[in-house]
């Protein structure tokens, strides 16, 4: 092979390598855009759903804007924000009130053991019954239960106040009432459940929408705040006969003579 041959020979094979050299680096800067691109993509992403959650996180709940909005007061009610139910058509004086938590096993206990007791005094006309009902067990077991059951209860006291003492007795019967460790008032299925056994709210169209739509949420939570004012309420039930707390009664005999020591005869 001639000098010239040889040369250009390598003069050849020095601009092959020329060449490759370069397509491989441009594969390499491809590559990289292609890395710092997608990790480009992957931070803005996580970004996103960090701050989509954080927006999420801060949204007020159904509650809290329920708390804020304007108050539909449920018919049979009186005072500011409908806060005051009182039931009775009888010209006594006398007062027994009570206040309860949808969620409470002891008021179930109560309304087992000396509900429909308490019920008939007031149809007998020995007194009228007062109802003031809280929802602090919801914060103190976590859920909506006790505040869904009192925007329902609500719904019912709508309808009528024997709908009202009816739905209640049913949330509070050893069938309905969950464990305390358990939010089944949360579902609106459940509530319209029981409420299905109650002749007024069988059925019921206007009741079950009123569940459904929370038409008496604000309520609810108004209800509640005026649990947590109420004075000389520690703890749920309280019973006040004529503004005076009385020993919750275990039994029917215990509560005739709760009303007797009280002064309140038939």
């Amino acid at each position: 092979m001639s000098k010239r041959n040889s040369s250009a020979a390598k003069s050849a094979a020095r601009e092959r390598l020329r060449l490759e050299r370069e397509r491989q680096a441009k594969r390499a800067k491809i590559r990289r855009q292609a890395i710092v691109a997608s990790s480009i993509v992957g931070v803005l992403a996580i970004a996103g759903g960090i701050g989509y959650a954080v927006v999420q996180n801060n949204k007020p709940t159904k509650w809290e804007e329920a708390a804020d909005a304007t108050v539909v007061a449920p018919a049979n009610t009186s005072g500011k924000n409908g806060t005051t139910v009182l039931i009775g058509d009888s010209k006594s004086k006398n007062v027994i009130h009570l206040f309860e938590d949808p969620r409470c096993p002891a008021c179930a206990s109560f309304e087992q053991t000396v509900g429909e007791t308490v019920n008939k005094g007031m149809e007998d006309g020995d007194y009228k019954l007062s109802f003031t009902l809280g929802t602090f067990l919801d914060g103190n077991l976590t859920g909506e239960g006790s505040k869904n059951a009192l925007s329902a209860l609500g719904a019912a006291l709508d309808v009528s106040p024997e709908a009202f003492l009816d739905y209640k007795t049913a949330l509070y019967s050893t069938k309905y009432h969950p464990s305390e460790s358990t939010d089944e008032f949360a579902k609106d299925s459940y509530l319209i459940k029981v409420a299905n056994t109650v002749d007024a709210l069988k059925n019921n169209k206007k009741f079950q929408n009123a569940v459904e739509k929370g038409t008496y949420d604000a309520w609810a939570m108004k209800m509640s705040k005026s649990f947590d004012d109420a004075e000389g309420v520690e703890s749920t039930p309280t019973i006040k006969i004529n503004d005076k707390a009385i020993t919750n009664p275990s039994s029917v005999a215990d509560w005739e003579t709760a009303l007797k020591d009280a002064g309140v005869t038939k």
